[in-house]
């Protein structure tokens, strides 16, 4: 059912794009940008395939390491796939005080899981296994990819949202009421859906990642222990991500969460409610046991 979802997700934000490029050409005549758009999604589509991995460890300056430099941590990546069923990803470490982790890369293959110096130092080792095995999770699932294709395409729609409000100030009242809807829809309607599409997506995977995580080291009870202490260190250390890549981390890091907090726009799902799904996975595993 989360794969249907997310499948369906997508879709749905693909043809939000085509839409955008239908009102675009409802203005000027002709199916011109919605040729333009369908191709131009498709080339942000594979640039970003074979790139995000190298962009996104470069924005954090992030250093590889290898069994003689981190002997711990590579030793946790290296069994943790194994059990996963995936080839070894390649580890870095970002030089940032927040504890955090995310992955990244365009398959199982061609991955990379990198974590903070923060969390290294804040974690137990149980629960820095729960943060890896979620990672390897987003690996396993090809989720690093899915939601880097969603952003290019979100941000497709964003940049188009941006230059027909430009274009609707310039030109003043000159546009007639057939135009007017077409504006309304490319600067207020079209960014909004594309934000709600998109962080819906986000926080399906999320969830994924979590039961996935807590199912690769059968111990769901340390992972939700993570988040916790994770968010709380997001509230008194200050860090603002880019926020192309704020869904990669597993906690957003500029964002600390209140009890009951609205999410439609969040990357994540509150910290409580990922919690809380946790420890039922925790009761279901033990009850089998």
């Amino acid at each position: 059912m989360n794969y249907i979802k997310t499948g369906l997700l997508m879709v749905a934000l693909m043809g939000l794009l085509l839409l955008v490029g239908h009102f675009l050409d409802a203005r000027y005549g002709g199916y011109t940008f919605t040729v333009i758009f369908l191709l131009f999604g498709l080339g942000m589509n594979f640039v970003t395939y074979w790139f995000s991995d190298k962009i996104v460890l470069a924005m954090y300056k992030a250093q590889p390491v290898n069994e003689r430099s981190a002997p711990e941590l590579y030793d946790m990546v290296k069994k943790l796939s194994k059990k996963a069923g995936i080839p070894f990803p390649r580890v870095y470490i970002a030089p940032m005080h927040i504890p955090n982790a995310f992955a990244t890369g365009r398959n199982p293959s061609h991955a990379a899981v990198c974590v903070t110096e923060g969390i290294l130092q804040t974690l137990p080792r149980n629960e820095l296994e729960g943060v890896l095995a979620h990672e390897l999770s987003h690996v396993k699932h090809y989720d690093t990819l899915i939601m880097t294709v969603c952003a290019a395409i979100a941000g497709i729609i964003m940049f188009v949202s941006r230059m027909a409000l430009w274009s609707a100030l310039l030109g003043g009242r000159r546009r007639n009421d057939g135009n007017a809807l077409a504006q309304l829809f490319l600067i207020i309607v079209a960014p909004l859906l594309a934000l709600m599409i998109q962080m819906m997506i986000s926080r399906t995977r999320e969830y994924k990642a979590d039961e996935g995580g807590g199912r690769l080291t059968g111990d769901p009870e340390s992972l939700a222990n993570a988040l916790m202490r994770l968010e709380a260190a997001a509230r008194h250390i200050p860090f603002q991500p880019l926020p192309a890549t704020s869904h990669l981390f597993i906690v957003n890091p500029a964002v600390a969460e209140k009890k009951g907090s609205f999410d439609l726009f969040s990357t994540h799902p509150a910290t409580s409610k990922r919690v809380q799904r946790l420890r039922e996975l925790a009761n279901r595993l033990e009850r089998i046991s």
